[in-house]
């Protein structure tokens, strides 16, 4: 017991300190046309019309982790623009000795009704297994250039145009590079989607990223976004630590008053694939406090939970922030570790852990209990459960934390799908590599959200439960390693 009581400093600290840094959702991952028709286990979901189905982004979505492509089991599979095809055999591994881009994350900002500003956060892996540092080093390696096409289901040329990389327009920020550029509304365009290609010089390799673009821009998230501290780099996720300085800003830098309100609200995690029953009504969240900033200016919010800015009050769709502690998307606190292991857990088992006094003595029962009293085992079984809860975090945090959302759930379990399908409001996550399943396929469909735009719902089917058990099972005898 000495050992495991060590872990929750010892190795959920530094070890998953190891780990994941933050990354792009599985919406924002490098990503192609193609015109692969859903499979599944099942029949295809219908409630979509088949011009949504037939013509799909697709994505082999990759880790957080930035090297994830040197030992997880299939990398990216790169599929060229125009035709479809694929530009590399499907599940190999780029050589270390490579320069590659690992992940790529999107987010635009209107400028006004005929251009936008784009910005790419580019995550690299050089041959010695560091991140590039310069942009004459991903200048003299990369080619980047973007398409513009009306919609997913149509393949018409709108515009499109060859990114020259500078140090004006590419920054180096923490573990990834900052690419910016400005993009021209065709003409008579509401919005359009834009498919941009990041190709290595020497290998031919492509690495593809898609972003809808508003150049009539209602919302306030197509006008502002958060950036950091100084207000030169977007954030480019739902989520931050106390007391860290922000600022919400638009392109030019304008000042205006925006009205704030704070949540303090415990949001459920998702349930099982398996529940088919009605969902629970939608609950009304109380207004914990209000607060009102000025864009462009830094401020500080020290208080944890879910704030929503709008800049009037009558204003349905805001800007939604999560403010978590200063650990997240890491969990180390005892009180916190317990909850995730509920998509392994019974019910009797979940009710023990969070009725426990002393959370700690129970989170160590339980996994030594689960293996059978290996301490080894139940090392590695932590250390491979929560490093995916992490990921999740960093991947999926909407308005609640990203291992509660439907995708972390999935993600936690059974790890990063293998392909992604996707249309203007669908996604199918392709699972083809597992042992004893041919294919399995899990659709999750974007619900109307007034905090963040990319909140998803998974659809739910009682087919899902022969693979979905023996993987908890594995999970639950210590047969899952990474």
């Amino acid at each position: 017991m000495r050992l495991l009581s060590t872990i929750l400093v010892a190795l959920l600290v530094s070890a998953c300190a190891s780990s994941k840094k933050a990354a792009p959702t599985a919406r924002q991952q490098p990503t192609a046309f193609d015109n692969t028709r859903q499979s599944s286990t099942r029949p295809a979901d219908t409630s979509t019309p088949d011009r949504d189905r037939n013509t799909t982004l697709t994505a082999r979505p990759l880790s957080a982790d930035p090297n994830a492509a040197q030992r997880q089991s299939g990398t990216f599979r790169p599929v060229n623009a125009n035709t479809g095809s694929s530009t590399a055999p499907a599940g190999s591994s780029a050589p270390a000795s490579e320069y590659v881009v690992t992940a790529i994350k999107g987010k635009f900002l209107a400028i006004d009704s005929s251009a936008a500003r784009v910005y790419l956060n580019i995550y690299t892996r050089t041959p010695d297994g560091k991140g590039i540092s310069t942009a004459d080093d991903f200048g003299t390696r990369f080619l980047v250039n973007y398409v513009l096409y009306p919609d997913y289901n149509n393949r018409e040329r709108l515009g499109y145009g060859n990114i020259q990389i500078t140090p004006e327009n590419l920054s180096v920020q923490d573990d990834h590079l900052v690419l910016t550029f400005e993009v021209k509304r065709p003409k008579d365009a509401i919005g359009a989607v834009m498919l941009t290609e990041i190709t290595e010089v020497s290998s031919g390799k492509k690495s593809l990223n898609d972003l809808q673009l508003r150049f009539r821009a209602p919302r306030i998230t197509d006008r502002y976004t958060l950036f950091d501290g100084s207000g030169k780099t977007p954030k480019l996720r739902n989520f931050i630590s106390r007391n860290d300085t922000i600022l919400i800003r638009d392109v030019a830098g304008s000042s205006k008053p925006l009205y704030g309100f704070r949540y303090k609200h415990e949001f459920d995690a998702a349930s099982s694939p398996m529940n088919t029953g009605t969902r629970p009504a939608a609950k009304t969240l109380a207004v914990d406090s209000t607060l009102m900033v000025m864009t462009n200016q830094p401020f500080q919010l020290p208080k944890e939970g879910l704030y929503f800015f709008l800049e009037d009050t009558t204003d349905t769709y805001g800007l939604g922030l999560m403010v978590t502690d200063n650990r997240f998307p890491k969990m180390t606190r005892p009180e916190k570790l317990v909850k995730p292991v509920l998509y392994v857990s019974t019910s009797t088992e979940m009710n023990e852990l969070n009725s426990t006094s002393d959370p700690k003595k129970s989170f160590d029962k339980y996994w030594l209990g689960l293996m059978s009293g290996n301490e080894e085992v139940a090392r590695r079984a932590i250390r491979a459960y929560y490093n995916r809860v992490e990921e999740a975090n960093n991947l999926f945090t909407t308005y609640k934390e990203g291992w509660k959302t439907d995708k972390g759930m999935i993600y936690i379990v059974l790890g990063p799908p293998d392909r992604v399908q996707r249309s203007r409001d669908r996604e199918v996550w392709v699972y083809n590599r597992r042992a004893n399943v041919s294919e399995i396929n899990f659709t999750f469909n974007r619900k109307p959200n007034q905090f963040v735009d990319d909140h998803y719902e998974l659809v739910r089917y009682a087919e899902y439960q022969p693979v979905w058990y023996p993987i908890v099972e594995a999970w639950r005898t210590g047969a899952i390693r990474e």
